[in-house]
């Protein structure tokens, strides 16, 4: 294993039952990068984060964290924020962080707890209830339970899950600033413009098999391209037929189009004015959302799941 490499699976699989979630995955996470984890409903991806837990044990190949391809996943050095949330209701806020920061071996937490509540806007709320707190403020909460440990790595399924767009910026801002501080960070997430934004690298797992891997220069170069978006005045005209066009997918009035390899807006162009008057024709860079709805396919949907 590099010393650069905080995650490696090599050619890992996971059955139940005659199912297969992972096959044969490939994955190596770079120390120091927040790593965007994609892939559409049932693709394997939260199977994958519980393989890199040692949740789950592999049935084929080598999953490889820090260092170490054995123990138990309770080491201090990992945080993880599972998809399903929970949380004891009853307790104040602040003691329960107390508490899950000396599980995880921190010895005096409150200094640390004290400046998390701060940096995520929830100071008032220490000698308050769990129960009392929003689903927002709850999701926040458990966030910090997941990193109040200063983890090497945190695993972080769906983290802005209940959030609103102010809040959203609030755990944008504490995700940063955890890379900012040395922790690893791989982050599942349906938001894939945010994803774009945010992750220094990205993985997608779709229907157990990794379509790509890589930093965004490395998905462009291989998956990118440029990307048309075309609108018609008569919404009733269909461009999957036009010369050059591999694939049309619709988005509201207008369409996403892909197109052959050796392509190119203008030598398309000719034939998709032969269908009919065109409202708009724009051009640019494909975005994670064009990349991953070409990989995967229209029918996955725009949004990324387990």
């Amino acid at each position: 294993m590099s010393n650069a490499d905080a995650v490696v699976l090599e050619q890992v699989t996971k059955r139940f039952g005659n199912h297969i979630a992972v096959d044969k995955v490939d994955l190596r996470v770079k120390y120091g990068a927040i790593h965007g984890f994609l892939g559409p409903n049932g693709s394997g991806k939260t199977t994958t984060l519980r393989l890199i837990m040692r949740l789950f044990a592999p049935d084929e190949g080598r999953v490889e964290v820090m260092g170490e391809d054995h123990g138990g996943c309770s080491r201090d050095e990992v945080g993880y924020l599972p998809e399903e949330r929970g949380l004891y209701k009853t307790m104040k806020v602040g003691d329960l962080l107390n508490f899950l920061a000396r599980l995880k071996g921190v010895r005096q937490p409150g200094p640390l707890i004290d400046e998390w509540l701060e940096r995520l806007q929830l100071s008032e709320w220490k000698n308050k209830k769990v129960e009392a707190l929003s689903k927002g403020m709850a999701q926040k909460v458990q966030f910090i339970g997941a990193v109040i440990s200063r983890p090497k790595l945190a695993l972080l399924d769906e983290p802005f899950s209940g959030l609103d767009p102010v809040n959203a910026l609030v755990m944008r801002e504490a995700l940063v600033r955890l890379r900012e501080e040395g922790t690893t960070v791989i982050l599942s997430t349906h938001d894939l413009a945010l994803a774009e934004q945010m992750c220094d690298s990205f993985f997608l797992i779709h229907k157990g098999k990794n379509l790509l891997s890589g930093t965004w220069a490395e998905v462009q170069r291989d998956h990118g391209g440029e990307r048309v978006r075309i609108s018609f005045v008569d919404p009733g005209v269909r461009p999957m037929n036009a010369y050059g066009i591999a694939s049309a997918i619709p988005t509201g009035e207008a369409w996403e189009l892909r197109l052959y390899a050796g392509e190119t807006p203008e030598s398309v162009l000719p034939g998709l004015l032969n269908l009919g008057k065109i409202r708009r024709f724009e051009t640019g860079q494909s975005s994670l959302s064009d990349i991953f709805l070409r990989l995967v396919g229209a029918t996955a949907g725009a949004s990324v799941g387990h």
